[in-house]
């Protein structure tokens, strides 16, 4: 296709889709990406999308669930393709070697559309190929990328389309993604027999990744509230009277309510939440210790250690070796 076209729109030629899949990717975000494309073809009766699989060096992937993708070769495979989609995961900076982000700069120009899933969009951003545009990522990762690269604005929607980039920020909104895509190409009707056939519903790219709406499906409404309040204040952590104020309760009621949906008081699962946040920065990150510590609302180091270590049974230090 021209690469002036853009793959979001009404179209019956054939789309080519080049994914680079990064090691310690997930397996559920490559089957998020292709399994939609593979339903509408099945719908179709015809090869509407096709796609092919690259890896850094051409060999197999290895994912986060310990199985190996099979590969049909190293980047410069995904030549000719109309777009091309980064999956990447855990330590993305590991995968992308910068040989493989001047390849990708370099090899741009020649798609129509390129797109990054997950930490994929970190990979793109490296590549300076996101500068000037939307994009979003994890919503674990929101905060670092915005100010690694101040270029991108970075949103913290379910998947984001500017133009020839299209970003998403994980496996579910990959497939509502993907999903979009096919709406776009070949119409709402066939967009529906896909979602049907895996039994869901396609979500708008502009929906939160995180909302108390979500979480109110399986919560009471006003629990979902605070742990969404409590999500978005992980470095300033709101003391338990504050956020019942803020939703109409007393104390005891918002400790009542937690207790009865989750088993645990407000206090007590926001520490988790903060906790977890901590983790993952240790495992996913190379930020300080004092850093993580600022960034998860502990006064100190020594305290997020000490809290550390009576959750997780380890101090970071040892977590991080």
């Amino acid at each position: 296709m021209a690469k002036t076209e853009t793959i979001f729109a009404p179209s019956q030629k054939p789309l080519t889709l080049a994914l680079l899949v990064l090691p310690q990717s997930s397996i559920l975000e490559v089957a998020s990406t292709l399994d939609p494309l593979r339903s509408a073809n099945r719908h179709l009766g015809s090869e509407a999308f096709r796609w092919r699989v690259v890896s850094p060096d051409g060999a197999p992937v290895p994912l986060t669930c310990g199985i190996e993708l099979p590969s049909n070769g190293p980047l410069g495979f995904a030549r000719g393709a109309d777009a091309l989609i980064v999956i990447a995961g855990f330590q993305q900076w590991q995968g992308a070697s910068p040989p493989l982000i001047r390849d990708l700069s370099r090899m741009a120009p020649g798609f129509a559309a390129m797109g990054g899933i997950d930490a994929g969009a970190w990979v793109l951003a490296r590549a300076g190929l996101l500068n000037g545009y939307r994009a979003t990522v994890h919503w674990e990762d929101l905060e670092d990328i915005a100010a690694a690269h101040p270029q991108i604005d970075v949103l913290p929607d379910r998947f984001v389309i500017d133009r020839n980039r299209f970003t998403a920020g994980g496996a579910a909104p990959a497939a509502d993604l993907m999903l979009h895509l096919i709406h776009a190409r070949h119409g709402p009707a066939l967009a529906l027999q896909v979602a049907a056939s895996f039994i869901t519903t396609a979500r708008d790219g502009a929906e939160p990744q995180i909302a108390a709406p979500q979480l109110g499906r399986r919560l009471d409404a006003r629990v979902a509230a605070a742990v969404a309040r409590m999500e978005a204040s992980l470095d300033a952590p709101e003391p338990t009277p504050v956020i019942a104020a803020a939703l109409s309760l007393s104390p005891r009621r918002l400790e009542q309510l937690f207790r009865a949906n989750l088993a645990l008081t407000p206090a007590a699962y926001a520490l988790t939440l903060r906790l977890a946040a901590a983790r993952r920065m240790l495992t996913d990150t190379r930020h300080p210790l004092s850093e993580i510590a600022l960034r998860t609302g502990f006064s100190s180091p020594s305290t997020l250690s000490r809290a550390f270590r009576a959750q997780f049974g380890q101090a970071p230090s040892s977590l991080r070796r």
